[in-house]
């Protein structure tokens, strides 16, 4: 047998492993190809991250059996990768012991005049740093909320009480609080609060149009997902010092 022959059978096994390799490779692309697109994702997930969950005041505090609006059961998400911050657009000067009474002006307003099934933030906190139950389903679930509109979904929403805009003063006790609340509620999902987080806009009244893949902060204002001046430029401005207290909460 001619040699050149005889050279070619010799690297046969070799030919053969290289193109099986070849086939798999091309057998992996094309099985990803025709996969169904992954559901978004955060950045840095990585695994639970436990934190001491801060006190919660139950919703049963503020919401009496008369002011009660008739609602559907709770929705639920997968888990929660994203917190998005609000404020709710009233007075700043109220007397801590009189929050019950703005959340559930606030559950009347969004109930009544706007139609919401329930009120729509997931936590409310107020100057006092109190942390309260929002909308109902239980703090520890990842319940779908509707603060913010295109991207409730995956995500919680925390609404300081008051009215933040530039020049507001910010309480310290306000911004620990929703620090200590987004350290615990990012961390069942073991997500970094200084991270960006995949999102799909699911409402082309969002800053991105349905169907569209945003990049976001983990931890991010109102603002970042809607055309809104929410949570004010005053709380918007201690967002990043919030991140950094909620990761070191986390131990990060």
């Amino acid at each position: 047998m001619p040699r050149p022959a005889l050279i070619l059978l010799g690297c046969v096994p070799g030919l053969l492993a290289v193109a099986a390799l070849v086939m798999c490779a091309a057998g992996v692309d094309l099985s990803a190809a025709r996969a169904p697109a992954p559901p978004p994702v955060a950045a840095r997930i990585t695994v639970p991250r436990p934190v001491a969950r801060p006190p919660i005041v139950p919703r049963s505090t503020w919401l009496d059996a008369e002011s009660t609006r008739e609602q559907p059961p709770p929705r639920y998400d997968d888990r929660v990768v994203a917190v998005f911050i609000h404020h709710t657009d009233s007075p700043n000067g109220y007397d801590c012991a009189d929050t019950p009474r703005i959340i559930r002006d606030v559950y009347a307003g969004q109930t009544g005049a706007k139609q919401w099934d329930d009120i729509g933030y997931n936590f409310l906190v107020d100057r006092c740093g109190t942390i309260y139950e929002g909308r109902a389903g239980g703090v520890d679930r990842p319940v779908t909320g509707a603060h913010t509109q295109g991207f409730n979904h995956r995500s919680a929403g925390i609404a300081a009480i008051g009215t933040f805009t530039a020049g507001s003063p910010v309480p310290k006790a306000m911004t620990d609080a929703i620090a200590r609340l987004v350290a615990w509620k990012l961390g069942l999902a073991g997500v970094d609060p200084r991270g960006t987080v995949r999102l799909v806009s699911s409402n082309s009244l969002s800053r991105y149009s349905a169907g569209t893949a945003a990049v976001l902060s983990t931890v991010s204002g109102h603002d970042a997902a809607f055309m809104t001046r929410c949570p004010g430029a005053a709380l918007s401005a201690r967002i990043p010092e919030i991140r950094e207290l909620a990761a070191r909460y986390q131990g990060r």
